[in-house]
């Protein structure tokens, strides 16, 4: 499992991450980003090289590492399926970064998922990345917070079943 970490998030994702890859029994590979550049060639460069290699089962990416996915996604790169967890809305809606912003996309096979206590990423911008990306599969998880604190099975189940 390729797992993408957000924002300073090496560390803090960890637990999340390695819980995950086993749940679903895959070994994880999480690089880890630059926190000195955050700009999205920064971040896209190792993300890009990742996914070059041989398709991994599942590919998860958290916070602004998911941002950073769909634009590596939406570039061109092989087309993977993939689940975005807490993912930021950088519109003008949201917290209005344009940098950060996505386009409309609906070509590429993605699930949303986010958690209404999430205390980091208003719940809000699983609506608006939805209205952008009307194709992905969009799950509401009441409880969890930011990094999916008892999510584990819901997230693996939602992951064998591609979507």
């Amino acid at each position: 499992m390729l797992f993408i970490h957000g924002a300073g998030g090496y560390s803090d994702d960890r637990p999340l991450a390695e819980a995950l890859a086993a749940e679903l029994g895959v070994r994880l590979e999480m690089p880890e980003l630059p926190d000195d550049d955050m700009s999205v060639a920064a971040w896209a460069r190792p993300v890009r090289e990742a996914l070059r290699h041989p398709g991994p089962a599942h590919v998860v990416a958290h916070s602004f590492g998911a941002t950073i996915l769909v634009h590596v996604l939406s570039s061109g790169v092989r087309p993977t399926p993939a689940a975005l967890l807490a993912m930021p809305d950088w519109s003008p809606e949201g917290w209005d970064i344009d940098e950060y912003a996505l386009a409309p996309s609906s070509h590429l096979h993605l699930s949303l998922h986010h958690c209404r206590d999430d205390e980091v990423v208003p719940f809000s911008h699983l609506a608006l990345n939805a209205r952008r990306l009307p194709s992905a599969v969009v799950h509401e998880h009441d409880r969890g917070g930011h990094q999916f604190d008892g999510r584990i099975l819901a997230l693996a189940q939602d992951l064998r079943r591609g979507r």
